[in-house]
């Protein structure tokens, strides 16, 4: 999940080299913004499939747009800031799973049928999503899933990250003065600190607060059952996941286990990539969402 500047850097394996789309203006050609149910949303395409696309942890819309934005050729693109991050609401609340699925279906009920593609948290949300409004899904991309067994095999995977991620990720006090100080102190530093990340995904980093960003993580990522709602999906929603074998933020080991025992899930792993496949590969991630949707079309 993007949680903080340490944990959304990731990790490439020796030798493998990053490959970055180009960037493009901060606008995009017939991109519409909106705050329509609450929630910031940015839109682009008129025809064709709706995809609606969901962020991890301290990211937002913006982490999509620029990457995925050829797919408007055909395709209904929805990018929506979740709450508590980008440009929609940030409130003094709790933020559970089951907030950030109300929030999203105040914002998505009205655009029928979609395709929800969800990045590390993201997924979360997306699986939880369609156990609860599954007339609103005809499928799921998801994208760097983290899956744990429990709270306590997730606590205990990023307590053996490297310093400074394992503080940020094990520790509430140390992860909320490392969102206040990013905020404040640090974001003009952080295109020089991240190099290999898109400028407007960086600068996106500090688009939360403390509260949204400690609270999504511990609400939806420590204490939330994901297998429970993954055997709430209909056996008949087809789901494509999308992994980097290197990712150490969100092991692939255990998607592939779980593929292996529902039929109506597929997995491409991809060599040499870490926790953020839109990022280093846009192009194939582009290809491979238009064949999943296309296959569902038949």
């Amino acid at each position: 999940m993007q949680a903080n500047v340490s944990a959304l850097h990731g990790r490439v394996s020796a030798g493998a080299q990053p490959r970055i789309e180009g960037r493009r203006p901060a606008w995009l050609p017939g991109s519409k913004r909106s705050s329509v149910g609450g929630l910031h949303t940015e839109e682009i395409g008129d025809r064709g499939p709706s995809l609606v696309f969901l962020h991890g942890i301290a990211g937002t819309a913006r982490y999509w747009m620029r990457r995925v934005w050829p797919l408007s050729v055909d395709h209904r693109l929805i990018a929506v800031d979740l709450l508590g991050f980008g440009e929609s609401p940030k409130p003094w609340t709790r933020y559970t799973v089951d907030r950030h699925v109300q929030e999203l279906h105040d914002t998505i009920r009205d655009k029928g049928p979609v395709t929800l593609v969800g990045h590390s948290y993201g997924a979360i949300v997306a699986i939880a999503y369609a156990a609860a409004h599954p007339a609103k899904v005809c499928g799921l991309v998801l994208i760097s899933l983290p899956l744990f067994a429990d709270e306590s095999t997730a606590r205990l995977h990023f307590a053996a990250r490297p310093a400074p991620e394992r503080w940020v990720f094990r520790n509430l006090l140390f992860a909320s003065l490392t969102c206040m100080a990013t905020r404040r102190l640090l974001r003009r530093w952080l295109p020089r600190v991240l190099p290999n990340m898109p400028r407007e995904v960086v600068e996106d980093l500090v688009a939360h607060t403390w509260r949204s960003f400690t609270s999504t993580m511990w609400e939806g990522v420590y204490r939330f059952d994901v297998r429970a709602e993954i055997e709430r999906l209909s056996t008949e929603l087809s789901v494509l996941c999308v992994h980097g074998e290197v990712d150490d933020t969100a092991p692939i080991e255990s998607v592939q286990a779980l593929q292996r025992s529902l039929p109506s899930w597929s997995l491409t792993p991809l060599p040499g990539v870490d926790h953020h496949p839109l990022l280093r590969d846009a192009e194939r991630c582009r290809r491979l969402i238009r064949r999943f949707v296309t296959t569902q079309a038949r």
